[in-house]
């Protein structure tokens, strides 16, 4: 029996491996011929494989939900989730789209406020953000770049058509991840990988450190570039390590820098060394004692001093939260046609904003058809899944919307699209719900995509929560060559 021969999509969404006729859709034929031909038994063995090469070499995340900070293996499906070269095409346009709107408002509301002041979008909505900090306002960052790094999380609905479901302009992790799986995969499945003509990803280091590089201030000969970990105690805290090796650049914590006539340095044996770029991985409340958090020793006092002065570039920009925040997300199309004077290319799901009154009133009235988002949360925590929701928890939600509104926004339940999953129980390729992460790189020279992401799929029977601290796992992606 081959792998493939009982698999059979899910009711009512769309598969991103086979269409509605039961067979593989016709751009993906050529790379999922290895999976049908391969036995059930042959591909348990190299799922296992995979299994311990990323146990070996340490791929892993911490999740605090247990109080313990556990460290647990990435869970991992060998079996890809393809992606046609035309699909990619569209949305690699729709993506450098989206992030140049979201670039230049951030800008705009740092800046003349333009947007605000014509109505386009509310001011109250933006400058009530948890997330804008009205002190950065005519602060312009080295390079004038503000979002470095950007993971667009994506789903596809029943119809096959891609739809944003957040933008992520922070600290946007998970790339380590794609590497990583891609790595497994050819180890594995070379002879796959090779028929299939997938896009490469390896060069992501090397851009992101070109990226970095190109937002450094004036430096004599090369810049010094960081990258800033809270420590190994973070949940991310592999990948910080990862990317810092992959790139050639000093993994640091906050007392290994300093600032001294508004300019940071780095302690090394050899005396203080100039820092240009940091690439931070710290959350901005823990960045600077001196702005943020006073009781924060994991950043650097008077860090802000020396970024407001230009003498170094911080990636991601300070401030970036607000253009991620869940309510200011129903306005980014709007973004898209003030700012580029054209319609979006890639869609997104409607949101009703608790904020409004009317708004808030259907929500209140259709609480179990509704998912639930707090605007300031993210990994699916601060959610309700109305439609799988109990009495209880839609009560609770209820008061939250009433007393906090502009803390909520809603949006109808879409049904995710599935790809051929590994089940080891069942020892079988079953139908599991995906979502899909691309990553942008955006430098002085412009916007770059990294052909693929992170796919992650929700490993449990019948669950739409694909994060891994909530029991999913991930995907290697194949971006078709043309």
């Amino acid at each position: 029996m081959t792998l493939l021969d009982h698999y059979r999509p899910l009711p009512g969404t769309h598969d991103e491996v086979f269409g509605d006729d039961g067979t593989v859709r016709p751009p993906l034929a050529k790379a999922f011929s290895a999976f049908a031909r391969r036995s059930v038994e042959e591909f348990g063995r190299s799922q296992g494989l995979a299994e311990l090469a990323l146990l070996n070499q340490g791929v892993t995340f911490s999740v605090f939900n247990d109080q313990r900070g556990t460290e647990k293996i990435f869970p991992f499906c060998l079996v890809p989730r393809p992606i046609s070269a035309a699909d990619w095409a569209t949305l690699e346009r729709g993506l450098i789209q989206r992030i140049r709107a979201l670039s230049l408002f951030l800008d705009d509301v740092y800046g003349e406020q333009v947007i605000l002041a014509e109505g386009r979008i509310p001011r109250e909505l933006v400058l009530a953000s948890r997330h804008y900090l009205s002190r950065l306002r005519g602060v312009r960052p080295p390079g004038g770049v503000r979002v470095h790094i950007s993971g667009i999380d994506l789903i596809r609905d029943p119809a096959g058509t891609f739809r944003v479901l957040e933008d992520n302009l922070r600290t946007p992790s998970g790339v380590s991840y794609v590497l990583e799986n891609r790595l497994v995969s050819k180890r594995v499945m070379p002879r796959a990988v090779d028929t299939a003509r997938v896009q490469r990803v390896d060069h992501y280091p090397a851009r992101l450190a070109d990226t970095l590089r190109s937002v450094a201030p004036e430096a004599d000969g090369d810049p010094t570039i960081v990258l800033l970990t809270p420590g190994p105690f973070n949940s991310a805290y592999f990948e910080h390590s990862f990317l810092a090796r992959q790139m050639g650049i000093e993994l640091v914590q906050g007392p290994d820098l300093y600032v001294d006539d508004d300019k940071v340095w780095l302690r090394t044996t050899q005396g203080p060394r100039r820092v240009h770029v940091i690439y931070r991985r710290t959350d901005e409340a823990y960045l600077d004692p001196e702005v943020f958090r006073k009781d924060s020793v994991l950043g650097v006092p008077g860090l802000m001093r020396a970024y407001a002065a230009g003498n170094v570039a911080l990636a991601n920009a300070p401030g970036n939260g607000v253009a991620d925040d869940k309510a200011v997300y129903a306005f980014v199309p709007e973004m898209i046609r003030f700012y580029l004077s054209e319609e979006p290319l890639v869609d997104q799901v409607p949101t009703w904003l608790c904020s409004r009154d009317a708004d808030r009133a259907f929500v209140l009235d259709h609480l179990h058809e509704l998912v639930v988002k707090a605007v300031d949360e993210a990994g699916g925590y601060g959610m309700l899944m109305g439609p799988q929701s109990t009495e209880p928890e839609r009560e609770d939600f209820a008061r939250r919307i009433r007393d906090q509104p502009r803390r909520y926004v809603a949006q109808r339940r879409v049904e995710l699209s599935t790809c051929p999953t590994w089940d080891q129980d069942r020892k079988a390729v079953v139908p599991r719900r995906v979502d899909l992460r691309p990553y942008l790189l955006f430098g002085t020279q412009g916007p770059w995509v990294l052909p693929g992401g992170l796919t992650r799929v929700a490993l449990v029977e019948g669950s739409y929560v694909v994060n891994s601290s909530q029991g999913g796992g991930s995907k290697d992606t194949w971006v078709l060559k043309p």
